[in-house]
C-alpha cells in the first residue's frame, strides 16, 4: 500500500485537513477496529431489545441462534484518553524530512481526530515549558477537535523554549488523571538530562492506564550522516561543540543504540506499547500499525516500525 510522504502530507493548508488525511488514509487498510483501551472488556450476551444499539449485536450469534443477541462489556462508558505531546526545545530539530515537533503534531492530530470521531473523552497535554503549561480537559464534544487542534497548531507552527523534562511532565498528568483512568499515549523523543521517562510511565500503568509511547526521532539521530568539520549547538542550552562527525561516528552510534534499547526494554517490561518512529516514516504507516497492535492483529508490516542506530 503507497502512502504520502509526511512533507506533502505538511504541505496541506491545516491540521484538521492533515488528520483527516492521515486517518483517512490508515483507514483505507484492512484494520478498522474500533480504538479501545485495555480496561473495555466483553462482559457476557443479553437477548435484544427495542432501545439496544445495532452496533453491539453479535452478528455471529445470529447466524447460529437466529436470535439477536446483545454484547455487554464490563464498561459501557466511553474511552478517556489523554494525548501528550513533547514540544520543549529537542523537538525543533528539523534534519532531512519533516521536523519531529511538527511531525508529533500531525501524529497527535490524527489520533485526536480519530478519538473524537468516535465519541471518545479526548484530553491533550503539552509540556516543554514549566511557565507555559498547556492543558485541555478530557471531552467527547464534537466541537472539542477544534479546541485540540488549535491547540496543536499553535505549536506546530513556531518553535518553541523550554527544557521541562517529560518526567515532570508526566508526574503533573498523574495527578490530573487521578481521577480516570484510560488510554495515555505520548509522543516524545524521551530526550531528557535528568529523571527516567520509562519508569514515570510504567508508574502510570500501574496506576491502571493503558499507556502508550511514539518514540519519535528524526533519522539524522540514529545515524548521524553529517561530514566534514561542524559545530553541534544544544537546542536546549548553550552548549557548543566543533568536531568531525567522523571521528566521533561510531561512539555516537553505540550510546544511541544503547539510549534506545533501555527505552524499548523500560517500557516493554513494565507493559507499555512502545512503537519507535521516525520522521520520514508515513504517517497512516505508523497509525495503521497502532490500530493493528490495538486489535491484536500479528505479524502486520506495519506494526512497531523501528528506527535503525547502525
Amino acid at each position: 500500500m503507497a502512502f504520502l510522504a509526511p512533507i506533502a502530507i505538511a504541505k496541506l493548508e491545516t491540521l484538521a485537513l492533515r488528520a483527516k488525511v492521515i486517518v483517512e488514509g490508515a483507514l483505507t487498510g484492512s484494520h478498522r477496529a474500533k480504538l479501545r483501551g485495555s480496561s473495555v472488556e466483553f462482559a457476557e450476551h443479553k437477548e435484544y431489545s427495542q432501545g439496544d444499539e445495532i452496533r453491539h449485536v453479535d452478528w455471529k450469534v445470529l447466524g447460529k441462534a437466529d436470535r439477536y443477541y446483545i454484547k455487554q462489556f464490563e464498561q459501557e462508558s466511553e474511552l478517556t484518553c489523554y494525548l501528550v505531546l513533547d514540544a520543549s526545545a529537542s523537538m525543533n530539530y528539523v534534519g532531512r524530512s519533516l521536523g519531529k515537533r511538527e511531525y508529533a503534531c500531525n501524529l497527535i492530530g490524527a489520533l485526536a481526530y480519530l478519538l473524537v470521531g468516535q465519541r471518545d473523552r479526548v484530553g491533550l497535554s503539552i509540556f516543554g515549558d514549566a511557565r507555559n503549561v498547556r492543558w485541555a480537559q478530557p471531552k467527547a464534544k464534537a466541537d472539542h477537535l477544534r479546541t485540540l487542534l488549535a491547540m496543536l497548531e499553535e505549536v506546530s507552527d513556531s518553535p518553541q523554549v523550554g527544557d521541562e523534562v517529560l518526567s515532570s511532565a508526566l508526574e503533573r498528568l498523574a495527578e490530573l488523571a487521578r481521577k480516570r483512568r484510560g488510554l495515555i499515549i505520548v509522543a516524545s523523543d524521551l530526550f531528557e538530562t535528568e529523571g527516567d521517562a520509562p519508569s514515570v510511565l510504567g508508574h502510570l500503568r500501574a496506576r491502571g492506564h493503558d499507556v502508550v509511547l511514539f518514540h519519535t526521532l528524526d533519522r539524522d539521530e540514529l545515524d548521524f550522516p553529517f561530514e566534514g568539520l561542524s559545530i553541534f549547538e544544544s537546542l536546549e542550552g548553550d552548549g557548543r561543540l566543533l568536531v568531525d562527525p567522523a571521528s566521533i561516528r561510531r561512539i555516537y552510534q553505540e550510546k544511541m543504540k544503547g539510549f534506545l534499547e533501555h527505552c524499548e526494554q523500560q517500557c516493554l517490561s513494565q507493559g507499555i506499547e512502545y512503537h519507535r518512529v521516525c520522521t520520514d516514516q508515513p504517517f497512516e504507516e505508523v497509525l495503521l500499525g497502532f490500530l493493528a497492535e490495538r486489535a491484536g492483529v500479528a505479524g502486520s508490516s506495519s506494526q512497531r516500525p523501528r528506527g535503525q542506530a547502525t
